[in-house]
């Protein structure tokens, strides 16, 4: 069934003791410098790694956190609510009427998409283009080969032009650069350059200070391993069943990378009778979606001190193998965590995996969503060959957080130890185009869960002349009139996949929530015109047929069955399971907009 809910964990610490909890500690990371040295193919330097400290925190219970607590309104428990009468039909909230639902065909075999092809971090940057572009010109303009000489004729060049030179440059090549001479180290490390690679790793908030830091290269040094978090800022990890999802970002005015759990606070929630067929009950909700900001998950910030030599380390000190230790300011909780870098997993052992069913060999993310870099998720000790050994293995994409209990007067002994595992989210995935509307982060009621998160992932569709489509224009349709109808077309059509970031005891992360095979004519099912369910298109709200994920506690029997999605707006969706006799909402979450509060 869709509709249960966690009410206790139980976290077994030992064989004789076990500890029953409703409150979980969070992590927040607050940094401190270590000196490290870091190699790469072409260079070594020494670089500032940022490492942290720890604080115990409580729990948010699940996805919906007390409105007080985040400043965003009053919070209204889901379960107060729920009832038997809020459902139509079958109750969906009593798993001994599993055995009477339907079952429709899966849509499983989506999930056999091959993998993405991207390049990794960097790789695809055009000033790097460029640059081994010209760099093959000079080549073939210098048949003699290089003449040794004393003096650089880079050296030589205005200081605009060697500004306009190192431009093209990557920051792992300038620091080459810095170490030549002190004219080219007085350009490597101007803030002209550094304040690029900086912004380049910080969406929607403009970076204009390198305060407190002294300059815009010691910022870059200070979170050097780290700016992969906020450049792709959507998280999500493999929690076991729930997941989590948080936001990363920069934070100019403490020069801090910050990443906090998504939440949602329900401010309104009603049901009513559908006037259309009065058996069936709108759950219909107004929430508002924020930062848990009382609780970071991460917070790496310049200043804090910690003892790094209390923490495993490999023999070679590889910065990109060992741990991150952070530290918590209370030790008297006694929680550690550590957070690592991540190798991906090869195309064989993904592709393999992806073939299997639940839980898919343990990779992560799962097969239904589309990723670059696949890892394997592990619940407890981490072997060797899944970390990198230089930055070339290291995955921008995924990280992972390990965490372990140490009892006062039993100093080395961890209990309790727990890996989590995160990765992002391509943004062509999330990000709306104006033929594929609903792409997106949302937000869904699921009753007694209360609220999830999900990826709205619509799939590109093969390009098609409008003869292909159907589409004529009509003698008396002005211009506009054909252009709108030809866009209406090509938005109603293809595959739309609800897929969840954050789960439930039933239907847990990384799973379809719901999927509607063709928003186009072979899905249509009509109009619906009442209140509650209207958007801005006078004609009517869209509805097609989906197909809806449902299990019994634990992923157990899963099927889908039989409901419609109706399209009420491009940041309104609402979702109607026909044999439960109930129809819930999901609205779009605004990501840019939490970056900047």
């Amino acid at each position: 069934m869709h509709d249960c809910v966690f009410r206790r964990t139980e976290l077994k610490l030992c064989k004789c003791f076990t500890a029953s909890f409703n409150r979980q500690t969070e992590l927040a990371l607050t940094p401190q410098c270590i000196r490290l040295n870091v190699s790469d193919q072409a260079s070594s330097c020494d670089h500032l790694l940022c490492c942290s400290t720890v604080k115990a925190s409580d729990r948010v219970s699940g996805r919906t956190v007390g409105a007080s607590e985040q400043g965003l309104g009053p919070y209204i428990p889901t379960l107060a609510v729920t009832s038997p009468s809020n459902y139509g039909n079958i109750d969906a909230e009593n798993e001994s009427n599993f055995q009477i639902l339907s079952s429709v065909e899966s849509p499983r075999a989506a999930r056999d998409r091959p993998l993405k092809s991207a390049p990794r971090q960097g790789g695809g940057n055009p000033r790097k283009r460029a640059r081994s572009s010209a760099e093959g010109s000079m080549a073939e303009e210098r048949p003699g080969g290089n003449k040794a000489t004393n003096e650089s004729l880079l050296c030589k060049l205005p200081p605009e032009l060697i500004d306009a030179v190192l431009e093209i440059l990557e920051p792992l090549e300038l620091v080459p650069v810095s170490a030549t001479c002190r004219l080219l180290r007085k350009h490597a490390i101007s803030d002209v350059h550094w304040q690029r690679h900086v912004q380049d790793n910080v969406p929607v908030v403009t970076v204009t200070s390198p305060s407190p830091m002294k300059s815009f290269h010691e910022l870059y040094a200070l979170h050097h391993q780290l700016w992969f978090l906020p450049k792709y800022k959507i998280w999500f990890c493999d929690l076991e069943r729930t997941g989590r999802l948080i936001i990363a970002r920069f934070n100019p005015a403490k020069a801090s990378i910050e990443a906090y759990q998504l939440v949602v606070a329900c401010t309104s929630k009603t049901y009513q009778q559908w006037a259309a067929d009065p058996p069936v009950v709108i759950h219909k909700f107004e929430a508002t979606t924020g930062l848990h900001k009382a609780r970071p998950i991460l917070f790496f910030a310049p200043g804090c001190g910690h003892n790094a030599s209390n923490y495993k380390r490999s023999a070679k000190a590889n910065p990109f193998f060992n741990e991150i230790p952070i530290p918590l300011d209370d030790r008297s909780e006694g929680i550690h965590n550590c957070l690592s870098r991540a190798r991906a997993l090869d195309d064989e052992t993904v592709q393999g995996s992806l073939q299997t069913q639940f839980p898919y060999h343990n990779i992560w993310p799962p097969p239904t969503i589309p990723a670059r870099d696949y890892i394997q998720s592990y619940s407890f000790d981490l072997p060797s060959e899944s970390r990198p050994t230089c930055r070339a293995e290291a995955s921008d994409q995924t990280f992972r957080i390990r965490r372990w209990m140490e009892m006062s007067g039993a100093i080395g002994i961890h209990m309790g130890e727990d890996i989590s595992s995160y990765s992002t989210l391509d943004p062509k995935l999330y990000t709306p185009t104006e033929t594929k509307p609903w792409r997106g982060i949302w937000a869904g009621d699921y009753s007694g869960h209360g609220f999830e998160f999900l990826l709205i992932h619509q799939p590109d569709d093969p390009p098609s002349t409008d003869a292909e489509l159907g589409l004529v224009k009509l003698e008396d349709e002005t211009d506009d009139e054909w252009e709108k109808r030809r866009l209406e077309t090509r938005v109603f059509r293809g595959r739309l996949e609800a897929i969840k970031l954050t789960g439930d005891p039933n239907v847990p992360r990384g799973e379809y929530t719901f999927v509607a095979d063709d928003l186009g004519p072979d899905g249509y099912v009509g109009l619906v015109h009442d209140a509650p369910l209207m958007g801005g298109d006078p004609r009517g709200t869209r509805v097609v047929r989906s197909k809806g994920h449902v299990a019994l506690t634990g992923f157990v029997e899963d099927m889908f069955i039989e409901s419609q999605l109706m399209l009420i707006s491009h940041d309104r969706l609402a979702q109607y399971w026909v044999e439960f006799g109930h129809i819930s909402y999901f609205q779009r979450v605004d990501i840019d907009k939490l970056l900047l509060d």
